[in-house]
């Protein structure tokens, strides 16, 4: 899927310049309008992480983990900086800085908080929720931003952008999904529906399993959601098949049984004109004497 990276971020891949460095630090500076709510590319040499960051142990294998998906995919989920003069502080996504930085990448693209920005950042993340060219991962991540960095509720969130609330949760949860995941919605390669799809598993494996599927047979969203609810509830979908065999097909499953004194399925196909016959046998003496009547 390296073929299909995406960069995030459109039109913004520049490098800060150094006079932007050195002179925008607040939102009444000129040139705060290319920092406040879009996406650049900051050196990773001047960032620095914060003094207070309450988490002080990160574990190596999985920031070695989190540096190959780099590696093959790029930052999926931009971090959020503090400017402070010519350098730039970390608020959040300091396992992104760490693992980047072991990727060998000298850029990681980023949020930039400026001072006294909170009402220009707030209007301009709203215009951009209103832009129709924004990919599923896009919306998400900014609606991500309008309840953590500008601490609104979900509710205050739904009137603001004229959405329901569960659509709103509906996006953000696609952040849960691994990084191969949210880079195929974005490329396009399956939806947001299938996304949600996959979600609806709590396994991990379970979900990786289920998007290959999506991927290779290339399925609608309702086969996905069916599938899904395959893997959530094996022994029912088994039940339910059972339950839908006709009668002459179940009489005919006794009455081998009865002669060959084992187990017994016949699955037929929807239409009822061809199928297949599975015995079971629990070690060689029982298949000897289903071969015997064969004989």
């Amino acid at each position: 899927m390296k073929d299909k990276k995406r960069a995030m971020g459109r039109g913004l891949g520049a490098i800060l310049s150094a006079e932007s460095k050195a002179t925008v630090n607040s939102a009444t500076d000129e040139g705060a309008d290319k920092f406040v709510g879009n996406i650049v590319e900051v050196a990773l040499e001047d960032i620095y992480p914060n003094a207070t960051q309450p988490r002080t142990y990160f574990d190596e294998k999985a920031l070695a983990d989190l540096a190959q998906s780099i590696q093959n995919l790029g930052v999926i989920q931009p971090i959020t900086l503090r400017k402070d003069g010519d350098r730039f502080e970390i608020i959040s996504g300091e396992r992104r800085f760490r693992a980047s930085k072991i990727a060998g990448l000298e850029t990681i693209p980023a949020y930039i908080r400026l001072v006294n920005d909170q009402e220009l950042l707030e209007m301009a993340l709203v215009e951009n929720i209103q832009r129709e060219d924004l990919d599923a991962i896009e919306i998400a991540l900014t609606y991500q931003r309008l309840l953590e960095e500008i601490g609104m509720t979900q509710e205050n969130l739904s009137q603001r952008v004229g959405k329901e609330r569960s659509t709103i949760t509906n996006y953000i949860r696609l952040l849960r999904l691994n990084p191969d995941m949210q880079n195929a919605i974005r490329s396009g390669e399956i939806s947001a529906g299938h996304g949600r799809a996959i979600l609806s598993l709590d396994d991990k494996e379970s979900q990786v399993d289920l998007f290959q599927k999506i991927v290779k047979n290339n399925w609608s969203v309702r086969q996905a959601e069916e599938e899904s609810n395959l893997l959530k509830n094996p022994k029912q979908s088994v039940s339910k098949t059972k339950a839908a065999l006709p009668n002459h097909f179940k009489k005919a499953e006794k009455n081998l049984a009865d002669i060959l004194e084992v187990k017994v399925e016949i699955k037929a196909a929807a239409n009822g004109k061809k199928g297949k016959i599975v015995l079971d046998f629990k070690n060689e003496e029982e298949l000897e004497n289903i071969l015997s009547h064969f004989k």
